[in-house]
Parts: structure tokens; C-alpha cells; sequence
């Protein structure tokens, strides 16, 4: 997928309302004074609203095209490339760190938490947000092939289970008053239809689903959105802690 039909698609989940209250929750559980950097800020929209609400928000991400769209978005504001292993901060710089939907894509977990402790000052925040990428709960008629589109999906993921296991992941690199929560977005009609498209089209590269599998469980997901039928739930879980 290119990086402009990410942006979109992105775009589009990220207006809808239950997707704008998990973002002001998050909003919620960071500082309100001292620089904050939301990690794979993408095309920038938390570091935007974290501005507005006054807060010193700094983006980055390690895709230039992000990067370049941010940067367009938020003229002035401070957007870099630069990845999650290694952050362009000095030691106890930050106040606070964000990070939606990028633990999942980070191959060493633990070693981009460690990361995060070093820039964080004593008493920082941090907080987490991502989906559980075997957690994607599907409507369909075809409850074997929909499990094997699924799991088939989580062999191009480097941490699948990332979210899951945020609490242990923070109680394991000594962040302290870790809280987790679970928010369930709900989605019918086009919007997601992208998404479940694509854990189809990853079964049939990966050979878990044949041709004929592949095409007949898309045709049946096109005609549930065309037919307002479609459903599919994403739980997400949102997880907090502090830097000692």
C-alpha cells in the first residue's frame, strides 16, 4: 500500500468519533506542561491537537513521505524523521511520549521502551495505544477462512501481540502506576472494508487461503458493505505509566 492511500485510509478512521474520544483519553493521561513527542505521528493530526491544547507536542516518524505530509499539514511545527530505537532528545528531555499504532511495527519492544525512559524526564509520562492484531472480530459466514485470512495477516507483523502485552512490556522496563484500558471500536459499511480486503489479499500472498478462497470471501465482504451488513470490531487498548 503507498504511503498516500495510508493517509487516507487513516484519514478516515482517525475522524470517526469513537477514534476522536480514544485520542482525547490518551490526551488525558499525558502532561499538560513540558515538551511531549507523539511517536509515528504519521501525518500529524495528535501532534496538531496536542498544539491546540496548548501542549509543546513534537512529531516524528520514520517515514519521509509522514514526515512530508506532517510537515505540509503543520507548517512551523516541529516534525523530524527519526525512529523509535533511537530518539534525537537528550537524556530526561521529555515530559511526555505518545505512541499510536507503531509498538506493533517495532521489532525490539523493549529496547524502544528503554528508549523511552532515557528521554523521559523523572515523573514523565507515557502512553501507548494499538490494536491486537489477532483481535480483529469479523462478521462473516465463512468462520474458517476469516480465521485463516486473520492469522495469515499476523505472519506480516512484526509484534502482533504488541498491545497486549503493554502492561508487562512497562512493569518489565521498571515504568511505575502502569493502567490499562481496553476501547472497542465497532465499524460497518466501506470504511473498513480496505482493512478486511487486505488480511485477505496477505492470506493469498502467504498461500493460507487458495485463489478461489481469497476472491469468495472478498465478494462476500463487498456485498455486506454495499448492504450496510458488514461488521467488524477492533479492540484497542490504551496503556499509561510513569518514568520513575
Amino acid at each position: 500500500m503507498s504511503t498516500e492511500n495510508l493517509i487516507e485510509i487513516l484519514d478516515r478512521f482517525d475522524s470517526l468519533p469513537e477514534a476522536v474520544r480514544l485520542r482525547e483519553r490518551s490526551y488525558q493521561l499525558l502532561p499538560t506542561a513540558g515538551v511531549v513527542a507523539d511517536i509515528g505521528c504519521g501525518a500529524g493530526r495528535a501532534v496538531g491537537e496536542l498544539r491546540e491544547r496548548g501542549v509543546a507536542a513534537i512529531g516524528l516518524d520514520v517515514d519521509r513521505d509522514m514526515v512530508a505530509t506532517a510537515r505540509e499539514r503543520l507548517p512551523g511545527v516541529d516534525v523530524r524523521l527519526a525512529d523509535a530505537g533511537a530518539l534525537p532528545f537528550a537524556d530526561g528531555e521529555l515530559a511526555g511520549y505518545r505512541a499510536e499504532k507503531v509498538f506493533h511495527a517495532i521489532a525490539d519492544p523493549a529496547a524502544a521502551l528503554a528508549e523511552a525512559r532515557r528521554v523521559l524526564a523523572p515523573g514523565g509520562r507515557i502512553v501507548l495505544l494499538g490494536q491486537d492484531w489477532e483481535g480483529i472480530l469479523i462478521d462473516s459466514d465463512d468462520a474458517t477462512t476469516t480465521r485463516a485470512a486473520v492469522l495469515a495477516r499476523l505472519g506480516t507483523v512484526p509484534r502482533p501481540h504488541a498491545a497486549r502485552q503493554y502492561r508487562n512490556l512497562l512493569l518489565d522496563n521498571d515504568f511505575r502506576d502502569v493502567t490499562v484500558e481496553i476501547h472497542t471500536g465497532f465499524f460497518t459499511g466501506t470504511i473498513v472494508l480496505p482493512v478486511l480486503l487486505g488480511l485477505a489479499e496477505a492470506a493469498r500472498a502467504a498461500g493460507a487461503l487458495t485463489n478461489a478462497q481469497a476472491d469468495s470471501w472478498i465478494a462476500d465482504q463487498q456485498r455486506r458493505a454495499e448492504t450496510d451488513r458488514l461488521s467488524c470490531a477492533i479492540p484497542i487498548f490504551l496503556a499509561a505509566a510513569t518514568n520513575p
